[in-house]
């Protein structure tokens, strides 16, 4: 490494981790709902008999949404658009979901009218006429006959909630009107018209179909004059609540076109802090363990690699929070999850530095060549890696929706940094280490000296798996077959994301048993709900439909044997939703194994990339059986877990690919089952070394993540087993079948006289 080479790794390096602590030290995380608590509302608008439900009138329906959730006072709202017809709508600690949804799905129609008088009944008005009858809000089971609207609420300029002490009133909500309130001064003037006592002297205020004020006129309006000054006053008996709500959807005035709930999210702030605190734990466990299993293997590299994996840990967390990315439960996981990434890129690294020094022929103490070589031969294959988990990532971005986008996020951003921590931090560490007289006196204190057990066992007995390829590809098919069942035998357990309906989790006071709280649950009217404990006081119930008043009638009956039941999280999805998000799965998966081949086949032989493919293909399979037969739901938390296989199945692979090849370039006339072999043996300490560095944060989240991270726990703990062994077993016995039957065609030599092969893409391998 020259000098100047040093001096600019040394600069960039100085300059990422100041900039990342001093964000680390200013900037707070923007944490998401599942984290801090809230409501979550997802929705949809619709074409009304006038206007079409396009991106305009969404965008404008979200400004209106936007000016009554600010009159409402929540702390840092959030409201997105999402596509061309849906609207995100995010309301932290907002727990209860019937006033956020009554406040924020509610068409607020307001409209002035005159009254033509009493009506015995509802339909008693003449038809055509343009008026209607509604009830008396005045007079318990009297109707009022209105005329047309003589004003509506965009004549509001302005509505405020004042408690009305001098007058008696309590609480009412003041109007102003715009260009001075003529319309208003028309109206009343109308009404102050009529005799005392005649119900045409009122003005009927109604709101969404419903009068809420019909103030009469005092003696002291004139007739036909009316109230001028521009400003009215609404009384209704109303607390401080109700008046502020009014308030807030006047002054949000009418939505340019209807809206529906499609979905609705409600979780606890408890929580979500017991999230946070088992995630950082885990965090903390996994890195201890992992850094502690690093120094064991490669001793001074390592401690200096364990070093380099904190200041990871800041780098990403900063990247994060600068760009103001939202940090979701799945994204946490994501987040941790990255640790094994920056992992493998270290011991790429050092197992290829300790290939060099065992190969050279005069063994110097100066081991900063063979570091230098095995950074140099390690880049292909951490490149090649960290590209198609960064695909895995983006696919995550594009197609998922809600915290499971988070988790792609975090993942991408957490691969980023590691490049920096192994390729750039690592090796400024080790060269510094290196250069000391200390170290140079004992270079078997760096660990790159040493062969290491499993390198030493593989040297006295080399593989021969290529030998009996039929045999494991057989033992795959079977288990293929099994995980197939499976799924046609047990069948999926899908979510309420994915099949519409509503999903709640309750905290009770004292454990119960599955069957109690089904049969109380029974008793509420729903036998067919799915019920569920989970941990040791939680309670799961999953229904199709459902209102929030039906709701309330299983936590009051789930509260007669469990003794006080809360809601922690509380998930509804609307039908259309759910076969959307169900469609939109299947076609991230499909793009994920499209663009995975599309990579490979580019960065290697057609088919190296085919057998890769189908490696990565069986572990998502095996993955979902196992699902099916666990009886464990599949979501979209599943799905992220399910699309960081693909990027670990083809990250693993992609390793012992890219060291085939370079041996196919060595020895252009070797036997491919031959090389093959030699390749899973070179590799299989990198394997070994970091699957157990992933396998530690994953047992960690597994055990302390508590039950909102237990399934993707174990789904990607099954997602990295699998990977290591589809490698093996799989994806190389393909790649010599393919390569046997599909040879490549001969090119002449190149003039310099080294022998290389070339693919039908022009590729060299």
């Amino acid at each position: 490494m020259s000098s100047r080479a040093t001096l600019w790794r040394a600069l960039l390096a100085l300059a990422v981790v100041a900039v990342s602590l001093y964000v680390a030290l200013t900037q707070p995380p923007r944490l998401g709902l599942d984290l801090r608590g809230g409501t979550r509302i997802v929705l949809e608008t619709r074409d009304s008999p006038t206007v079409r439900a396009d991106a305009e009138a969404t965008d404008r329906t979200l400004e209106v949404l936007r000016q009554r959730v600010d009159a409402l006072g929540v702390a840092e709202p959030t409201l997105a658009r999402s596509g061309e017809r849906r609207i995100v709508v995010e309301l932290p600690g907002v727990q209860d979901p019937r006033e956020a949804a009554a406040v924020v799905g509610r068409t607020a129609q307001l409209t002035f009218h005159p009254v033509q008088g009493a009506a015995a009944e509802p339909g008693s008005a003449p038809a055509g006429d343009g008026s209607r009858v509604l009830p008396d809000p005045d007079a318990p089971g009297s109707f009022l006959r209105l005329g047309p609207p003589a004003l509506t609420g965009e004549g509001v300029e302005d509505a405020e909630a004042v408690l009305d002490a001098r007058t008696g009133r309590g609480w009412t909500v003041d109007l102003s009107f715009r260009g001075g309130g003529d319309e208003w001064a028309r109206i009343t003037g109308a009404a102050a018209c009529a005799a005392p006592g005649d119900p045409a002297r009122r003005v009927a205020i109604v709101l969404d179909d419903r009068i809420v004020s019909a103030p009469g006129m005092e003696s002291s309006v004139p007739c036909e004059a009316g109230i001028t000054g521009g400003s009215a006053q609404i009384t209704g008996g109303f607390d401080a609540a109700e008046a502020r709500e009014l308030a807030a959807l006047v002054k949000g005035g009418a939505l340019p076109v209807p809206v529906t709930s499609v979905e609705q999210n409600v979780i606890g702030p408890t929580l979500g802090a017991d999230a946070i605190r088992a995630s950082a734990l885990a965090a903390v466990i996994g890195l201890f363990c992992t850094g502690v299993f690093i120094i064991a293997v490669y001793r001074l590299a390592g401690a200096l690699a364990t070093l380099a994996l904190l200041l990871y840990g800041l780098i990403s967390y900063a990247a994060v929070v600068a760009i103001g990315a939202t940090l979701t439960l799945p994204g946490l996981a994501g987040f941790v999850l990255a640790i094994g990434i920056a992992v493998d890129a270290n011991v790429l690294v050092f197992e290829r530095a300790r290939e060099e020094y065992a190969r050279s022929a005069f063994r110097s103490t100066d081991l900063r060549r063979p570091l230098r070589v095995g950074f140099d031969k390690a880049w292909s294959a951490v490149a090649d890696s960290h590209v198609t988990t960064l695909l895995a990532a983006g696919l995550l971005f594009v197609f998922a929706t809600g915290p499971v986008k988070g988790f792609g996020v975090t993942l991408a951003v957490g691969v980023l940094a590691s490049l920096v921590s192994a390729m750039v931090i690592t090796r400024l560490f080790a060269d510094w280490a290196l250069r000391r007289t200390a170290v140079r006196r004992r270079p078997a204190l760096t660990g790159l000296t040493v062969t290491g057990r499993i390198r030493a066992r593989l040297k006295r007995r080399p593989l021969r798996l290529m030998r009996n390829r039929r045999r494991w590809l057989g033992v795959c098919l079977g288990l293929l077959l099994l995980a197939i069942g499976g799924i046609g035998v047990r069948g999926l357990e899908f979510g309420v994301e994915f099949t519409g309906g509503r999903q709640v989790l309750y905290a009770a006071e004292r454990p119960v048993s599955a069957d109690t709280a089904r049969e109380a649950v029974t008793d509420a009217g729903f036998p067919r709900a799915v019920v569920q404990t989970t941990g040791d006081r939680g309670i799961t119930v999953r229904t199709g439909e459902l209102s929030n008043q039906q709701q309330e009638q299983i936590r009051a009956s789930l509260g007669e044997v469990a003794g006080k039941v809360t809601v922690e999280r509380d998930e509804r999805i609307g039908p259309s939703l759910g076969d959307e998000l169900r469609t939109h799965a299947l076609i991230a998966l499909a793009v994920a194994v499209a663009a995975q081949l599309v990579y490979l086949t580019v960065r290697f032989r057609w088919t190296f990339a085919a057998a890769a493919v189908a490696a990565m293909a069986q572990d998502v399979l095996l993955v979902v059986g196992l699902f099916a037969w666990l009886g464990k739901p599949v979501d979209s938390v599943f799905l992220a877990a399910l699309l960081t296989v693909v990027g670990y199945s083809v990250n693993d692979t992609v390793v012992v690919l890219d060291r085939l090849r370079e041996l196919r370039r060595a020895s252009p006339r070797g036997a491919w089952p031959e090389l093959a072999d030699t390749a899973v043996a070179q590799t299989l300490p990198r394997t070994v070394n970091t699957g157990m560095g992933a396998l530690f944060v994953l047992i960690a989240l597994a055990v302390l993540g508590g039950d909102s991270l237990a399934d993707f726990s174990v789904a990607l703990l099954a997602g990295v087993v699998l990977g290591m062994a589809s490698t093996v077993f799989t994806a190389m016995p393909l790649a010599v079948g393919l390569q046997l039957r599909h040879p490549d065609r001969s090119r002449p030599r190149p003039a310099r006289g080294r022998d290389r092969d070339r693919d039908r893409t022009g590729a060299v391998v």
